[in-house]
């Protein structure tokens, strides 16, 4: 609670305080000096006295540089209107590098198996069987995976709903940001017209580019191939 309220509390009043303090806010209209015409928030008659409040979190009080009743604006009847001047600090969030991972599914095929092996008996000295400190060994075995099977990219997965893009879809929104950057600049009707068909240019070529993506899809679903294709579907789905 500031000190530039209006009048003295009442029940009421008090209750507003006692919730405040309870959930470590605080009451923002009583934080600043302003003219008692700013401060009364009802207004009847011969009665002016202040019932309209702003809450914020202490934390976010710093964050708050004005707070005051708009003389005019009514509200509801009898009310006038808070406002209250705030500025936010909007953080980004860094996006996260993807982890390079070992291809170990290339030790499905019994020649990266084999050369797999024969690399980490070299690693290892020769010794058949494994040494006692774990640590040292699993460094061993991933660092010669890395080098036999190699790694990932890192870069991130490819959107489920942009898979079946191509070159011409991506020329096609290309011209569209460029007629409605020019229908931005001059609203002229042959800029309009050139902005409505670039538009519909990129829906005919979406449609031309996902049937398609999808007519082939399901040719090589048909195929024995085709079940990694299917598992690949059901995550992209």
């Amino acid at each position: 609670m500031g000190k530039f309220g209006v009048k003295e509390r009442n029940l009421e009043g008090q209750m507003v305080v006692d919730f405040a303090k309870r959930m470590d806010m605080a009451v923002v209209n009583t934080y600043f000096q302003k003219r008692e015409e700013h401060r009364v928030t009802y207004k009847s008659g011969g009665r002016r006295t202040q019932v309209d409040y702003i809450l914020c979190r202490r934390g976010n009080l710093k964050e708050i540089s004005d707070c005051k009743v708009v003389v005019g604006e009514s509200a509801a009847r009898q009310h006038r209107m808070v406002v209250c001047r705030m500025t936010l600090m909007v953080c980004k969030k860094k996006r996260s590098e993807i982890e390079k991972k070992t291809k170990c599914w290339k030790l499905k095929k019994e020649e990266c198996c084999e050369e797999f092996r024969q690399k980490l008996r070299q690693a290892l000295g020769g010794q058949v069987v494994l040494p006692d400190d774990w640590e040292t060994t699993a460094e061993v075995i991933r660092e010669t995976g890395r080098k036999v099977l190699g790694v990932s990219s890192g870069r991130r997965k490819e959107d489920m709903e942009t898979w079946w893009w191509n070159e011409e879809i991506q020329d096609s929104i290309q011209r569209k940001r460029l007629a409605k950057k020019k229908w931005d600049m001059d609203r002229t009707e042959k800029n309009r017209q050139e902005h409505k068909e670039s538009q519909c240019g990129v829906k005919r070529e979406v449609s031309k580019a996902k049937q398609k993506a999808y007519d082939e899809l399901y040719t090589r679903l048909d195929t024995r191939d085709g079940q990694k294709d299917l598992y690949w579907l059901a995550r992209k789905s």
